[in-house]
């Protein structure tokens, strides 16, 4: 892992595989949204509005991914002392606040026609808006220590990412634990309770808002790399 902790071996990498990353999952987008809209039948009971799943679905593990990510960025900080991994922190911050936020505003688009109110504070819906307050307290923290921490963030900001982890397996878990007006798991280990005929599409914008997701977190990256290599260099003409 430490191989890659060379920021310029980095964004040797990093480079071309941000468009490898970007291209083809901006395709499998368009086709899995496009079928998802155009192709698959309505739902028997919900009609046209379950076509909202090919959005709000991918939004919701992008969203749990993006901090799982931030803990082990963290974690990686912390004990390994990974040059790299406080900035892939602060990369993964934006995009999956990003996600959770679209993930909040497509449940409650689909939840006016469904149950009939735009929100309710059951588990589910009011453990992922906590998530996205911890997106933006998380991104407070890595702004404010950005300068200290050469564009990283700081252990205090590492610190907070590991805790907020615990809110992802409330996430998970929230539909099995309380009853609530939120549908039970329809994807597990054991199968899926969706039709084929409406669940193939959903793999396509699944694979494809991952893909991008990756790409934009590679952007940010390499964007907070230069940004820290400006800043160091003005401070050494400053310095004179």
């Amino acid at each position: 892992m430490h191989r890659f902790a060379n920021p310029a071996r980095f964004l040797n990498i990093a480079r071309p595989f941000t468009g490898w990353l970007f291209w083809p999952g901006l395709i499998l987008l368009a086709a899995g949204a496009g079928c998802g809209l155009f192709v698959t039948p309505p739902d028997y009971l919900q009609g046209e509005t379950v076509r909202i799943l090919y959005i709000h679905v991918p939004a919701a593990w992008l969203g749990m991914a993006g901090w799982g990510g931030i803990a082990v960025a963290a974690l990686m900080q912390l004990v390994w002392r990974h040059p790299l991994a406080a900035v892939a922190g602060r990369a993964i911050a934006v995009p999956g606040a990003l996600f959770t936020a679209i993930c909040l505003i497509t449940g409650s688009i689909w939840g006016r026609p469904t149950w009939g109110t735009w929100w309710e504070w059951d588990g589910r819906m009011t453990s992922m808006l906590v998530l996205f307050f911890l997106y933006l307290g998380y991104m407070a923290l890595a702004n404010a220590s950005a300068r200290q921490a050469q564009g990283g963030v700081s252990p205090t900001t590492a610190i907070f990412g590991l805790v907020g982890a615990v809110n992802i397996p409330i996430i998970n878990r929230s539909v099995v634990w309380w009853n609530s007006l939120h549908q039970g798991p329809s994807i597990t280990m054991r199968g899926s309770s969706i039709d084929m005929a409406l669940l193939w599409p959903l793999g396509l914008t699944l694979v494809g808002f991952t893909l991008l997701f990756a790409a934009i977190v590679l952007m940010r990256m390499r964007t907070i790399l230069a940004e820290a290599k400006a800043e160091a260099r003005m401070q050494r003409m400053a310095r004179g």
